[in-house]
């Protein structure tokens, strides 16, 4: 149901911006894709697969500005080049990185995605910017394998750029409608701020709280699904309510941050379940705080802490309301988010 694969929770722009070019020129299919195997010489051990022909000019943390040479010719293979060495923690598969990205194609000036050039959501806390959050080595919407693949070994901090051919980038999950010709050159820089290990199959662990007066109650059976029980007869709140069931130790939460969660959403109206990351695989990440996901999720978990697991009731308006498309629009959602980490 959810608008994104993975088990994302609720987005309230599902890259109708943030890259919804890549999202057309990738074929994202339901089952998840082994990691592509880099061979001697094609960049993925982070040598160059080739000659590069762009160059990259700005700083770490920047906008990067991109040349594109009017004879360059894209690699027929990934070429990786590390531009700046970073000094935070080396990548690995199975990491949560969240991240700035900027791609566009090297035979126009077409951007496929470019995180310094969005601005927050109506729902942003502070002065955080979006950013994107992915796991390596799951295969997802927004980067493709090959990008992903660059960072494996490579330290937060760092910047890397991936060129090549589309074919060579996105391999056989090129979309032919996308208008993109597997010749066509693409370039990617991609600066990796924070990387965090999580267990996919972690959750909050404490005593839980009875829920207050009005509120839902949850039961969670380890590794599944909670189950969420709407108080009979009572009537939906008009404003956004929560309530900490289990408190967790871990640092706060701020806005900016990428939130890797458990969760379970079901309708108030009728009790029914729609979505759960145990539904996915486990736990599923997203960027907190910066309008990446419904209203009701920045306002209620900016703050809480790792550990936590928190009940929340979203009132339309601060869920799918604004999307009279969603077939949730005029549902208020209660959820119950196991804070399990932070990067």
């Amino acid at each position: 149901m959810l608008q994104t694969p993975g088990g994302r929770p609720p987005h309230p722009r599902p890259l109708t911006t943030l890259g919804r070019r890549v999202a057309a020129a990738l074929v994202v299919p339901a089952l998840l894709f082994t990691a592509a195997c880099g061979s001697e010489g094609d960049g993925s051990d982070g040598s160059d697969g080739s000659a590069a022909s762009v160059k990259v000019a700005g700083k770490v943390g920047e906008e990067p500005k991109i040349t594109v040479p009017e004879d360059a010719e894209a690699p027929d293979k990934a070429a990786v080049r590390t531009l700046a060495e970073g000094e935070g923690d080396e990548m690995a598969e199975g990491d949560y990185v969240r991240l700035d990205v900027y791609a566009r194609m090297t035979g126009n000036d077409q951007e496929l995605i470019n995180t310094w050039n969005q601005q927050a959501g109506a729902s942003a806390e502070g002065d955080a910017h979006t950013q994107l959050v992915v796991r390596l080595g799951e295969q997802q919407q927004t980067l493709p394998d090959s990008v992903m693949d660059a960072l494996v070994g490579k330290r937060t901090g760092s910047r890397v750029l991936v060129e090549g051919t589309a074919k060579a980038i996105i391999g056989d999950r090129l979309n032919p409608q996308a208008g993109i010709q597997e010749s066509d050159g693409m370039v990617w820089v991609v600066d990796p701020a924070a990387a965090a290990k999580a267990d996919a199959k972690a959750e909050a662990d404490g005593e839980q709280a009875e829920p207050e007066p009005g509120m839902p109650e949850v039961k969670a059976e380890k590794g599944k699904a909670a189950t969420i029980t709407v108080p009979k007869g009572e009537k939906a709140p008009g404003e956004l309510k929560q309530q900490v069931l289990i408190e967790g130790d871990g640092p706060e939460v701020e806005a900016g941050d990428g939130l890797i969660v458990q969760y379970t959403g079901v309708k108030w109206e009728d009790g029914e379940k729609f979505d759960s990351s145990w539904d996915h695989g486990g736990a599923t990440a997203f960027q907190i705080g910066t309008g990446s996901v419904v209203k009701g999720w920045d306002q209620g978990l900016v703050g809480k802490k790792v550990g936590d697991r928190v009940l929340l009731v979203i009132p339309p308006e601060l869920a799918y309301g604004g999307n009279p498309q969603s077939e949730l629009a005029k549902n208020t959602l209660v959820f119950s988010v196991d804070i399990v980490g932070k990067v």
